[in-house]
């Protein structure tokens, strides 16, 4: 084999190498990137939210899954302009991740009857 194709034939085996140890890398990462999540399940039915205290670390990539028992309620987190609707029967996740420590208050926006107003909870952030 003369030299110009036999460094062609490294040149390509190079190439090949790095982009599968690359696509290793990148599986590996995603990996490690979903571990990191934590997901917290929580419970909503009329007129509360279970649980409806939730503790995490600032920073901390969390995922609030939610379940409705019994009607469309919805998740608002003001001070964070997160918002969702929870229908019954199925999982609504919500991704959060504070940059700031403090509590966050949420509720209930989708009036679900006498009680609602009471259908709120907060995350600490610590």
């Amino acid at each position: 084999m003369d030299s110009s194709r036999r460094n062609l034939c490294l040149s390509v085996a190079a190439g090949f190498g790095t982009l599968m140890f690359g696509g290793i890398l990148d599986a590996q990462g995603a990996a490690k990137q979903k571990t990191k999540e934590r997901v917290i399940k929580i419970q909503a039915k009329r007129f509360v939210y279970t649980p409806n205290e939730i503790t995490i670390k600032k920073g901390e990539a969390v995922v609030l899954e939610f379940t409705s028992l019994d009607f469309v309620h919805g998740f608002n987190i003001p001070d964070l302009k997160i918002r969702a609707d929870l229908p019954p029967g199925q999982i609504t996740r919500v991704s959060i991740k504070p940059e700031k420590a403090g509590v966050y208050d949420f509720l209930c926006d989708n009036f679900c009857g006498s009680g609602h107003e009471e259908m709120s909870g907060r995350i600490i952030v610590k």
